[in-house]
């Protein structure tokens, strides 16, 4: 999910009560729910390190392990350092508690594998003992009903004052354009979130809800779990039907089905089906009708031909593609000979409804299938 889902989370936590377990909950919250994306720094790399890095070893067991420790031990100190050089009223306040602040420090960075494990990219929840990828296949990146859930709570204990409700009120214009500028946004997103938001504006103008804001998040973080559920089972649902009516028509067998959830409709799904030699892409939307459609031309997993296999698993080789390799869920690939070779293009089938270069990983290799330096 995104920064600002992964934030939300863990301020919308903070308000259920778990901020007064211990002192610094709220900072353990939000710095937790954030910390799996230390990974974030080999997006200064290259493209190729970071897709090799990403969700692994810093969203594996070993790392849900390691960053709560790590986080509480720093939280501590600071707690410590804070106290040695503040005043007598800070030094006379409640000390952290280190066993409670450990396990603030676990729930929040434990929401982060969680949330990432739920859309189509993936999490590696096994690093570094297995680099399999899981996928939930559930939320969009970008999930407008969990932001809108989990910042209501937040915002109105967080606008108190003048800086922190011009602070909200610019990320809700951000975000209100964000949403309802997306061109592939449905009208009744773009409506239910422009209600959503002025709901939000009126509990924090009315003042409802302001002296029972832990029992007003606890709903939030309810709500956000059943809609999470909800649209797990939902595209379950989704890739037993396709599989069902594939084989109603008497089509191959699909290996797998992955279907991918749009951009704030919860009913509908962008579907991928694997079979043999193709990728094929459909759509289903449930408001429209119960049967898929066809949403673009069918791929193949690999093209025909004399030394096809030769070329890509020398293309396969090549160090500037091993971290796609890694990441890279539905394989496509094209090959084209050139003057004194070949090129091989290699992309992702969830992502990719063609292959072209652009955005794509290519690779030259000469007559002798050896791989050149990329340009």
């Amino acid at each position: 999910m995104d920064p600002i889902a992964h934030t939300l989370i863990g301020a919308t936590l903070a308000e259920t009560r778990l901020r007064r377990v211990t002192a610094l909950a709220t900072p353990a919250l939000l710095l937790g729910a954030n910390a799996p994306d230390l990974d974030a720094i080999t997006l200064f790399m290259t493209r190729d390190v970071s897709l090799g890095f990403r969700r692994g070893w810093t969203h594996g067991i070993l790392a849900m392990v390691v960053l709560p420790l790590a986080l509480a031990g720093l939280l501590i100190l600071v707690d410590r350092a804070r106290r040695r050089f503040a005043g007598p009223a800070r030094q006379n306040s409640p000390p952290v508690r280190p066993l409670a602040l450990l396990g603030v420090c676990s729930l929040a960075v434990w929401t982060h594998p969680v949330l990432d494990w739920l859309n189509t990219y993936g999490v590696r929840f096994l690093m570094p003992f297995s680099g399999t990828w899981y996928y939930g296949d559930a939320l969009f990146v970008v999930d407008p009903w969990v932001w809108l859930l989990a910042g209501t709570s937040v915002v109105l204990a967080r606008s108190t004052s003048r800086a922190g409700l011009a602070a909200w009120v610019v990320l809700g214009v951000a975000t209100t354009s964000l949403v309802t500028g997306f061109e592939g946004a449905p009208l009744a997103t773009r409506l239910l979130w422009c209600a959503g938001v002025a709901g939000i504006v009126w509990l924090r103008a009315t003042g409802r809800w302001r002296h029972a804001l832990p029992r007003l998040a606890t709903i939030c973080v309810s709500a956000i779990a059943t809609y999470i559920i909800v649209m797990v089972a939902a595209s379950r649902l989704a890739e037993e039907q396709v599989a069902a009516w594939l084989v109603e028509r008497g089509d191959e067998t699909p290996i797998e089905v992955m279907a991918s959830p749009a951009p704030g409709n919860p009913f509908r799904r962008d579907i991928v089906v694997a079979d043999a030699e193709h990728y094929h892409f459909l759509e289903l939307d449930w408001l429209r009708g119960l049967d898929p459609r066809v949403a673009a031309r069918a791929i193949d997993r690999r093209p025909r031909g004399p030394q096809v296999d030769a070329v890509i698993a020398a293309a396969r080789t090549a160090p500037h593609v091993q971290g796609l390799l890694t990441w890279i869920r539905y394989p496509a690939y094209a090959v084209e000979e050139t003057a004194d070779g070949y090129r091989v293009i290699i992309t992702d089938a969830r992502y990719a409804r063609r292959l072209s270069p652009l955005g794509a990983s290519v690779v030259e290799l000469d007559r002798d299938l050896k791989v050149k330096p990329p340009q």
